[in-house]
C-alpha cells in the first residue's frame, strides 16, 4: 500500500462519508486503526466537515466537507501530484 498524507486519508474519508457510513467501515476502508479513526473523526467534526448522526449511528459528510472535497479535486486536476521521485526529476 502506498503512503497517503493525512490531506489524503481526509478527503478519502469525507467522500466514503457522503451517503453516510459507520465508524467500523471508515476504520476498515481507510487502514486505520482505532486511535486513528477517532482522531481523524474528531478533527473533522471538530471542523465542521463531518457531522454524527446519534439515532443512526451514521457519520455524514457536511456541506463545508462537501465544499472541501470540491475544492480538493479542483486543485488536483491544477496540480498533478507524481507517483514517484523519478518523475520528478524528468
Amino acid at each position: 500500500m502506498k503512503y497517503r498524507n493525512r490531506y489524503e486519508i481526509i478527503a478519502s474519508i469525507l467522500e466514503s462519508a457522503k451517503t453516510g457510513i459507520t465508524k467500523t467501515k471508515i476504520m476498515y476502508n481507510e487502514f486505520l486503526s482505532y486511535g486513528q479513526m477517532i482522531g481523524y473523526l474528531k478533527f473533522l467534526q471538530k471542523h465542521a466537515l463531518l457531522m454524527f448522526e446519534e439515532e443512526t449511528q451514521i457519520y455524514r459528510t457536511t456541506k463545508k466537507g462537501l465544499e472541501f472535497l470540491k475544492m480538493s479535486h479542483e486543485l488536483n486536476q491544477v496540480i498533478h501530484f507524481p507517483n514517484s521521485s523519478t518523475e520528478i526529476n524528468k
